[in-house]
This record gives C-alpha cells, sequence and structure tokens, in this order.
C-alpha cells in the first residue's frame, strides 16, 4: 500500500477530487496549510502599504492506495492540479505498512475499501 500525499492550490481541490472519484477513490483526507517553495510567497498591498506573504495558502490531499492504483491515482492528481504555472504543488509518495479499520478492526488492504 502507499500514502499519497498532495500539495495543490486551494481553487485545484474540486478538480482533483473529481478525478480521484473517477478513478474510483472513495477516501480522501483534505488539511488547509501554508507553505512556500521556490515561489517564495509574493507582495501584497494593505492599506497603501506593501507586505511580504511568505506562506502562500494550499490544500494537503491525503490518500492510501492498493500498490497497483498508485500510477492511476499520482497522473489522475497531476492532471486534475496542473494550471502550468508556478506553485502547481507537489506529490509525495510514502509507503504504509498496515491499515486498520477502527470499525471492524479489518486489516490491510480490505480496510482501504
Amino acid at each position: 500500500m502507499k500514502k499519497v500525499e498532495a500539495i495543490v492550490k486551494p481553487f485545484k481541490l474540486e478538480e482533483v477530487k473529481e478525478a480521484l472519484s473517477a478513478v474510483g477513490i472513495q477516501g480522501l483526507t483534505v488539511t488547509e496549510v501554508k507553505g512556500f517553495g521556490r515561489q517564495k510567497g509574493h507582495k501584497e498591498l494593505y492599506r497603501g502599504a506593501e507586505y511580504m506573504v511568505e506562506f502562500l495558502p494550499k490544500v494537503k490531499l491525503e490518500v492510501v492506495v492498493q500498490d497497483e492504483r498508485l500510477e492511476q491515482v499520482v497522473e489522475a492528481i497531476t492532471r486534475a492540479a496542473a494550471t502550468g504555472r508556478i506553485g502547481d504543488g507537489k506529490i509525495f509518495v510514502l509507503p504504509v505498512d498496515e491499515a486498520v479499520r477502527i470499525r471492524t478492526g479489518e486489516t490491510g488492504e480490505i480496510a482501504l475499501g
């Protein structure tokens, strides 16, 4: 099993959710986060004063999938989140040793469905 973490622009959340749903993903965790990469923030104007916004708002999506579905999920996120501009985000793939459905005690890939 693999955990896919994707950091994307907030306005792309709905498109990514729909793309994941289209490839059969039923569960998803979403967290509002702030951060920066190469973009290094940007300047904004507030009441005539210029200030630097270093941490940009992003959305972090997390989903755990079977190994054989990984490529399909990464491709769906990449397609849906891309704008072609700097700051589109990143996708990270991590190994998952175990999953347990709390309600039933089911473990492994069975617990994902």
